[in-house]
């Protein structure tokens, strides 16, 4: 078994490179994109809502398709929608359509559900004690993707011109590449599946699926599963203050008139302080308890809010509230994630990773709405100021179910 799960997180980790490729690639330009061909500012902050929306609304078919056929249904499911929302996005720049695009980008969405997922699929074969830590080895393994996809923005755009594609359709047909290989990767290599395996030696059968069947089956095992739930809350927290801040920034640096440059910088070091770092958090989780461990999220999560409020126009105070605000978010997610998993059956488990990824996601999209709104008119500050009492009052309600288990 152990031989198994070391070819699975190896399997796991080469589709979160590639994929979180295309992931990163289609981030770094869709905002530009439907910019210039709506001329609205306005209609270009619907691009990063569309992909956030896009991850919500394929969870549940993700896991769907994960608890009837396994993880490699599900991730397959979420890599397909991903490579065809990029060849809609080709096809709508060609077109000059930025209808047309925010719905390609809205299927684009299921690579950042696939990877969430594959978070998940780690956990499958793991030994409860180390749980934590393999799902963080799998998280880690996007940094390279999320670092490197940015960066092949430029040439790849220029290889389409090359090609006869539109401007900045290259792009997006590189990150259709990435997803198709990262569909190569899962299907050919993801065998046996860990998650049928994992039944297997539980003696436990697949449940009977359907849309209603799925969310009713995680509602209940919620409503009886008090660890799970509370889990489940501080991801939703983590992810919404991360993104609420985290989108933002780029604007209050920009209008404090700092360059490109400078905003890249900020942003790269906020993606390493999420990812990183996460494998440390998750031997942290399995040696000290993983509701210690959001504690300490909830902790850097406020810490970040009360630098990014009170930081005015300093680069270096909103560089560092950045950090911990990823490393906040990464506390959140690798040991709330680890914590859902371990408090629930694993006949139950896709059922609620998947309504776990979908909150997740409607959270981070309603909080870049929010956010946006509260710094048009009450300034980045306030801002911080909210993200921060969110989390404060999170972290005490955690902080009291920690002390009420010791």
């Amino acid at each position: 078994m152990r031989k198994v799960q070391r070819r699975t997180l190896m399997v796991l980790s080469a589709a979160q490179i590639v994929g979180g490729v295309g992931v990163a690639v289609g981030l770094a330009l869709s905002s530009v994109v439907v910019d210039e061909l709506s001329g609205s500012t306005v209609i270009s902050g619907f691009a990063g809502t569309a992909t956030v929306l896009g991850a919500a609304l394929l969870a549940l078919p993700t896991a769907r398709a994960s608890a009837s056929g396994g993880r490699r249904a599900g991730l397959s499911l979420a890599y397909v929608a991903a490579l065809t929302g990029c060849a809609i996005s080709v096809l709508a720049i060609s077109l000059g359509s930025w209808p047309l695009l925010l719905g390609g980008l809205v299927l684009v969405g299921g690579g950042s559900a696939g990877g969430l997922a594959a978070r998940y699929s780690a956990t499958d074969l793991a030994p409860k004690e180390r749980s934590a830590r393999h799902l963080s080895l799998v998280v880690w393994a996007t940094t390279i993707g999320s670092v490197a996809g940015p960066n092949l923005a430029e040439p790849t755009d220029r290889i389409g011109m090359e090609l006869g594609m539109a401007e900045k359709a290259g792009p997006f047909a590189f990150a259709a590449l990435a997803f198709a290989l990262a569909l190569v990767v899962v299907v050919g290599f993801l065998r046996p599946d860990p998650l049928k395996l994992a039944r297997e030696a539980d003696g436990a059968r697949a449940p009977e699926q359907g849309r209603t069947r799925t969310i009713r089956s995680a509602w209940q095992t919620l409503r009886t599963t008090p660890m799970a739930r509370r889990a489940l809350v501080m991801i939703a927290v983590s992810h919404t203050a991360m993104v609420s801040i985290m989108s933002m920034t780029p604007v209050k640096l920009h209008h404090d008139g700092s360059n490109l440059d400078v905003i890249g910088i900020v942003i790269s070091l906020h993606i390493a302080g999420m990812y990183v770092m996460s494998p440390v958090v998750g031997w942290l989780a399995d040696k000290a308890g993983k509701l210690p461990v959001l504690v300490l999220g909830s902790a850097l999560l406020l810490s970040a809010s009360a630098l990014a409020g009170t930081a005015g126009h300093r680069v270096g105070q909103v560089t560092a509230a950045l950090i911990l605000l990823g490393l906040g978010w990464s506390c959140g997610l690798v040991a709330g994630s680890a914590l859902v998993t371990e408090s629930v059956p694993i006949e139950r488990r896709p059922a609620v990773q998947g309504l776990s990824d979908l909150l997740m996601n409607v959270c981070g999209a309603t909080g870049t709405i929010i956010a946006g709104a509260i710094v048009g008119l009450l300034g980045y500050g306030v801002l911080g100021l909210v993200v921060g009492v969110m989390v404060a009052l999170c972290g005490l309600w955690l902080t009291a179910i920690w002390r009420r288990t010791l």
